[in-house]
């Protein structure tokens, strides 16, 4: 890794103290830079980075500062992580996604990639039953429809429906496509929290393949989510129909300990 300098001091103590190297840079974050550098000079997807212990030696840091650093390529999308072997180089051609809230653009980003949608809806609509239950309104209460083709470096990555209360939307259909639905939804005080998420197998019908420039029958990530707010309002009711071939969702899960 030549070239590449984490600033260090006492490293324990500068983590208590808020983790700072001399420059002011956040041990974490250098470290995160030096990593992220070492994968752009030519590390393949699917290798696998050096240990925590070997981080920890060639770049006298803590194993608090390794783990808070892989734990930022992780959220990236720039690593993945199996239990029991190691951190590897994550495939650039995949989108991975997290579980943590994010949307279609942060993902996008975060593969050093540039999000794009055509619109292909937007509409005042009343809610139908499905929409009613998960959303916590009256069947036919007002709402906004909108339907977009999700783009990574101009390329159909996935189709997207959401259905919003128009209270917390006002004007969304008059304006036309906003940049960003969350951005939009934090304005009016509704600022997306959490969701619960359903996930499952299917395949493209010849319409959706048609979008999305693959075959009839190809294989697709079905995503149901109901967002909330903070206060536990359901404020968005999406499904998102992903290209199996070019995204995948990782998480990272735990043996249950038994007496």
């Amino acid at each position: 890794m030549t070239g590449v300098t984490v600033e260090t001091g006492a490293d324990h103590p500068a983590e208590r103290g808020g983790e700072r190297g001399g420059s002011g840079t956040a041990k974490h974050e250098a470290l995160r830079q030096a990593l992220s550098k070492m994968i752009d000079d030519g590390l393949a997807p699917h290798e696998a980075l050096p240990s925590e212990r070997e981080l920890m030696q060639r770049f006298a840091v803590s194993r608090m500062t390794v783990r808070r650093a892989v734990e930022r390529l992780a959220q990236e999308g720039r690593v993945y992580r199996i239990q029991g072997a190691g951190t590897f180089v994550a495939d650039p051609a995949t989108i991975s996604k997290s579980l943590h809230l994010t949307s279609f653009s942060e993902d996008i980003r975060a593969r050093r990639m540039v999000p794009g949608s055509r619109l292909l809806q937007l509409e005042r609509t009343g809610a139908d039953m499905a929409c009613a239950r998960d959303l916590f309104v009256e069947p036919g209460a007002p709402l906004v429809h909108i339907a977009r083709l999700r783009l990574a470096d101009d390329e159909p990555m996935c189709l997207e429906n959401a259905w919003l209360p128009e209270a917390y939307v006002p004007g969304l259909v008059d304006q036309g496509e906003p940049d960003s639905l969350y951005q939009l939804l934090s304005r009016a005080g509704a600022a997306p929290e959490s969701a619960d998420q359903t996930i499952r197998a299917t395949v493209l019908d010849s319409d959706q393949a048609r979008l999305l420039e693959v075959p009839p029958h190809f294989p697709a990530l079905l995503m149901q989510r109901i967002t909330r707010d903070a206060r536990g309002r359901a404020v968005e009711r999406a499904e998102s129909l992903y290209r199996a071939d070019r995204y995948d969702f990782r998480v990272t899960v735990f043996r249950e300990r038994r007496p």
